[in-house]
């Protein structure tokens, strides 16, 4: 005889369940494994750069690379309200004038959508066509989602930027590192929904 129908429910919901938390933790491990342990060395050329605030490191990245050549301006996404461009300059402990001419900064974003919302604007004003992205390595696979979102027929090029606070190698038995890990996961997995199913925010 089979068993009473509530505990084969049971069965197929624990089943069900458990599929999904394997699923999960395997791309979890995927996501993880991806992500780069080292900045790019490439010769590419854009248009523009963009940096997504959230730490030194990326604003001191950027700027090298404007003054590199690698693009043609700068823009600086997700800036607190009242803060220029020379002291961006000195939180990334970079001077120099002959910078401040080719970087714009952006004020309107709170989050990484928002960040692509008003790059594509700042993208539309100068007719720019190609676009590096600069972030944190562990911040780039949700930064595309949502650049491609926002920026159709635009060419990217990611330019992940690797925290020395962020320890990937063993990522698992380091409790803040796993921690920043899983949660950036999560919102991956979230904005891949996200722009599977619905248009993206207007740029205007």
């Amino acid at each position: 005889m089979s068993g009473h129908p509530a505990s084969r429910q049971l069965r197929r919901l624990v089943l069900l369940v458990t599929l999904l938390a394997g699923t999960w933790a395997g791309g979890l491990f995927l996501f993880a494994a991806s992500l780069p342990r080292q900045a790019p060395e490439d010769d590419v050329r854009t248009d523009g750069i963009v940096v997504l605030t959230g730490g030194s490191e990326r604003l001191s990245v950027g700027f090298d690379l404007l003054r590199a050549g690698r693009a043609r301006k700068l823009f600086i996404s997700g800036v607190y309200r009242g803060v220029d461009v020379r002291e961006l300059l000195a939180i990334s402990s970079k001077s120099g004038n002959d910078l401040e001419c080719c970087v714009q900064l952006g004020y309107d974003a709170d989050d990484t959508e928002g960040n692509a919302v008003e790059t594509a604007r700042w993208m539309e004003e100068e007719g720019f066509t190609s676009l590096r992205v600069v972030t944190a390595n562990y911040h780039m696979p949700r930064s595309l989602v949502e650049f491609r979102r926002a920026l159709p027929g635009v060419t990217l090029v990611p330019h992940p930027v690797t925290p020395q606070k962020v320890r990937l190698d063993g990522w698992w038995s380091w409790p803040g590192t796993a921690e920043l890990i899983i949660g950036e996961y999560n919102k991956y997995l979230l904005a891949v929904v996200r722009a599977a199913l619905t248009a993206p925010r207007p740029a205007v």
